[in-house]
């Protein structure tokens, strides 16, 4: 099995309606029976068409001809709206300005959580190297999951633990082993983490890093037959899968990243999203990945000091730390559409909004406008991704644009509040009859002062006071 990315330039829709559907039926078009689609954003959109880019699989196992496509969706039918639950979304390998380099969007996930029952988010937006911090109501979901959560063909069963099985590379040199295993055993003393087993992949997994013609992260992947014997070997003995394995870059990218001083796109973000996305949607388990390092000379470069979202990295030998931690609670993946109906599952209805970086058009956004799920885009965190969010056909009051995370919190504190998040701010618009304000001294102020007041009134009698 192989993983890579392909890009696509799928002619434009009139006002976009339909995309969901129309990108669905266009990938299926152009993609053959050979490659699985594991992964789809949109990467620009013009007067050309939507320039598109897709994770695929080539050759996928057997089984997998029987696995749910990407672009399935179910409409949910109703909303549950006893919890406020939000989906925080900062994709892998955009150039994120916040989230986009070491868990560096964690504040944001602990600003916006206390304001959630529940905050569902991916792996990008906390892991952090050997620090992950994100909130006690947090799920740790692998983005591929959020997407199938989404588009109503999964959902999230929260757990107390999880069994987290470990694969390893087996590098050679076995200094960079032992820094793996030192990782799983810290795991396991500092906060408890089961672990029921330890295997090395030989031979390695291959994993290389590269970018797309807009400059985004991916990469191609081989040898994930030793991933799945692995699984199949070992099934029923855990309920999540963490790996660490060499990703192989230019010699040079490591000290290019840091002195890029955040300018330079995370080149293994995106790779390892492909990996996890692969795993999660062919056996339904929650998934991460951390890289290792290649040689003992790359891990005695000495970065200085560097630009303080990629901190975490520069104090880091292993990076596994953070996948471990957000494993250990991972909910499970609930695929079976009667399992999905049990009490405590979430599932499309239970998402009350989703928080997105500005211009950001995937999956999750497609399905949130077929949902009516509310969505938030800040523009603040700036990325690679070209797409006019506001020329999409949203019903009225579902899309929000911010400037910042700041007020993104404010909107979800009035979505929870039941209140229209505009009847806090001034000038208050007026009311419209039949489409368009009335006129009349009343109800037009002088020179468009909003709650001037068009002559001195002493009081307004409304009957009599017998």
């Amino acid at each position: 099995m192989k993983l890579l990315e392909q890009e696509f330039l799928i002619p434009p829709m009139p006002d976009h309606s339909g995309l969901l559907a129309y990108f669905a039926e266009t990938m299926t078009q152009q993609l053959p029976d050979s490659r699985l689609p594991i992964r789809f954003g949109v990467t620009r959109t013009d007067e050309d068409g939507y320039l598109c880019a897709s994770g695929v699989m080539v050759d996928p196992p057997a089984f997998a001809a029987g696995q749910q496509s990407i672009f399935q969706f179910n409409k949910r039918k109703v909303e549950n709206t006893g919890r406020f639950n939000a989906v925080l979304l900062v994709p892998t390998g955009i150039g994120a300005e916040i989230g986009g380099h070491a868990g560096d969007a964690t504040p944001v996930a602990r600003l916006l959580a206390p304001i959630c029952d529940t905050l569902i988010l991916h792996p990008n937006v906390v892991n952090a190297s050997d620090i992950n911090e994100m909130p006690e109501n947090a799920l740790y979901v692998e983005g591929s999951v959020i997407c199938r959560l989404m588009m109503g063909t999964a959902g999230l069963e929260p757990v107390n633990s999880n069994r987290v099985l470990v694969l390893l590379n087996d590098h050679q040199l076995e200094s960079f082993i032992y820094v793996a295993v030192n990782s799983v055993s810290a795991a396991r003393a500092s906060f408890g983490l089961r672990c029921p087993g330890t295997f090395l992949m030989e031979p390695p997994l291959k994993m290389r890093a590269l970018y797309t013609s807009t400059g985004a992260a991916c990469g191609e992947v081989d040898g994930l037959e030793i991933v799945q014997d692995l699984l199949e070997k070992h099934r029923g003995e855990f309920d999540a899968v963490a790996i660490a394995s060499v990703i192989d870059v230019p010699p040079s990218y490591h000290m290019d990243y840091f002195r890029s001083w955040g300018s330079m796109v995370n080149p293994w973000g995106g790779v390892e999203a492909m990996v996890t996305h692969a795993i999660s949607l062919l056996y339904d388990l929650p998934s991460a990945h951390s890289p290792m390092l290649e040689s003992k000379e790359v891990a005695n470069e000495e970065p200085g000091l560097v630009d303080p979202r990629m901190a975490a990295e520069a104090i880091s030998l292993g990076f596994f730390e953070c996948v471990l931690k957000g494993l250990q609670r991972a909910p499970r993946i609930i695929s079976d559409p009667d399992a999905q109906r049990m009490p405590g599952v979430l599932t499309a209805n239970d998402i009350s909004c989703l928080v997105i970086p500005d211009g950001v058009l995937g999956l999750p956004t497609l399905a949130a406008l077929e949902q009516g799920i509310p969505v938030i885009a800040v523009r603040e965190n700036t990325n690679l991704m070209r797409n006019d969010l506001t020329a999409l056909p949203w019903a009225p009051g579902q899309f929000t644009q911010v400037e910042n995370y700041w007020e993104a919190a404010g909107v979800m504190c009035a979505m929870k509040a039941g209140i229209a998040p505009e009847s806090v701010r001034r000038p208050l618009a007026p009311t419209l009859v039949d489409g368009k304000p009335l006129t009349g001294m009343a109800l037009t102020p002088p020179n468009g002062q909003v709650g001037a007041p068009a002559g001195r009134v002493e009081a307004v009698a409304f009957g009599s006071v017998a």
